[in-house]
């Protein structure tokens, strides 16, 4: 399997840091509002990374975190005239459900900034007290940028160049409390509170740590101080990740990540997406037009590191070719229920030819991940089914050729069988035999009925009229 990795700007064979394990960092989204489809880009991108890496029988440990403290999220809770962890708490909520409407698998551990304060002290004290950091009269603590010396190795950035972009930036703008760095290319580590700002308390200061540090603190604790992947946006690499490195190796005395993987931008329509081109969409607002199972499918339609073009008509193609993969196992399903046991006729050329598709998707996901050539070889066997087989075959074939489109797809995260909707006639008649097995006091039958149900997304209300049911 090989990756590119944006540190060494080459595709590299991977081989993780532990045999048979990965450990795996992926940067979450801000939450003070609905996530953006520009946010959707990495977490569909990165769960198909970790499934196929678990496909190929590693054990993952995938880390994606949540940003609950920053300026926008405090510009809301002020707007609103809340505090900050009740907008974080709705917008973690509601990106929950957006991420698993596209069935992004749950990480194994989601850790929130504002949990890991302690860490982040900690590692800033280490950084203090090893002459990277220091701390200037109003408690602002700044990391020493030229002190170290790897600076720029992920960006393949100039400290000369940046520094003259700096000089021309601040000239351009007054930029608060530069005059008090050592450096004008130091960042901060940690800030004094301004009025109305959540805060903790530190040995510098009041106040509350900068972006980039948290992530090195969570990924030292949830993985260890070496990691074999770290991943996000290519708007991460920098400063953020490029400081990610400074700080983590600075402070472990050690590499910090082997791989970087940074996927693409995506346009709409051909341009940038911003708010005030008016061309900004939420995934909440593209699930009120299409199944989220399509925005998943067209953002694997292209390689991670191409740029993408969304627009309505591409969208329409997603949903097209998802279609056709759905009708395909359906009619599968369907010749499944009316074959034999045996056939007429030899079938170990079409176990054969199943074998090479398998091949031709695994050739493609090994060489970096390339979605658009592994779905592709999903379509050639979908065409393949629909072309040669019949009810004339074996059950046994007719089953293998359903389940590896089947699981195909579930390495890329598209549901090929997705859960056909409960009719409300079903739905009555399992709330009768809920209130059946009620009334013959078999409680575990009708909390089964109940559970089975609510898993199909009907939830039941037992009112003095008597059952009503609706959906979640």
């Amino acid at each position: 399997m090989k990756l590119y990795n944006t540190l060494t700007r080459q595709k590299e064979e991977f081989v993780p840091i532990e045999p048979g394990k990965v450990r795996m960092y992926v940067c979450g989204p801000t939450v003070y509002n609905y996530i953006h489809i520009g946010n959707a880009r990495p977490m569909i991108v990165f769960d198909t990374v970790r499934r196929y890496m678990e496909y190929k029988g590693f054990e993952v440990n995938y880390v994606s975190n949540f940003t609950d403290v920053d300026d926008k999220i405090i510009n809301k809770a002020n707007e609103e005239g809340v505090s900050a962890d009740v907008i974080t708490a709705r917008y973690i909520a509601e990106c929950v459900k957006d991420m698993k409407g596209m069935n992004v698998k749950e990480a194994t551990t989601h850790p929130k900034a504002t949990e890991e304060i302690s860490g982040m002290i900690d590692m800033i004290s280490t950084l203090i007290d090893k002459g990277y950091a220091y701390v200037t009269q109003d408690g602002t603590v700044y990391f020493r940028t030229r002190r170290f010396a790897d600076y720029g190795k992920l960006s393949h950035k100039n400290l000369d160049d940046l520094e003259s972009g700096h000089r021309k930036e601040k000239e351009a703008i007054k930029v608060t409390g530069e005059d008090t760095k050592e450096d004008p290319l130091d960042f901060v580590l940690w800030k004094p509170k301004k009025e109305g700002e959540i805060y903790w308390k530190s040995p510098w200061c009041e106040g509350r740590p900068g972006w980039h540090i948290e992530c090195s603190v969570m990924s030292k604790k949830y993985l260890g101080d070496s990691i074999d992947i770290h991943a996000g946006g290519e708007d991460l690499i920098f400063p953020h990740h490029e400081n990610e490195i400074a700080q983590s190796e600075a402070a472990n005395g050690c590499m910090f990540s082997k791989y970087w993987l940074h996927n693409a931008f995506l346009n709409i329509d051909n341009r940038k997406m911003s708010k005030s081109l008016g061309n900004f969409f939420t995934v909440r607002e593209i699930s009120e037009k299409y199944d989220l199972q399509v925005l998943r499918f067209f953002m694997l339609s292209a390689h991670y590191r191409s740029p993408l073009n969304f627009s309505a008509e591409l969208m329409e193609a997603a949903k097209n070719g998802l279609d056709r993969i759905i009708t395909a196992v359906d009619n599968l399903d369907h010749l499944l229920e009316n074959a034999g046991d045996t056939s007429s006729k030899d079938e170990s050329s079409i176990r054969e030819d199943i074998k090479s598709y398998v091949n031709k998707f695994e050739e493609a996901m090994d060489d970096d991940f390339n979605t658009s050539d592994a779905i592709a070889a999903v379509f050639e066997l979908v065409k393949y089914a629909n072309s040669n087989i019949t009810s004339d075959n074996s059950k046994a074939v007719i089953a293998e050729v359903n389940d590896t489109i089947v699981k195909l797809c579930d390495v890329c995260g598209i549901i090929a069988r997705p859960e056909k909707e409960m009719l409300a006639e079903d739905v009555e008649k399992l709330i009768e035999e809920r209130q059946a097995a009620r009334k013959a006091k078999d409680f575990a039958r009708a909390d089964a009925i109940r559970d089975e149900l609510l898993a199909k997304g009907i939830i039941l209300e037992d009112t003095r009229e008597g059952v009503k049911w609706k959906k979640a």
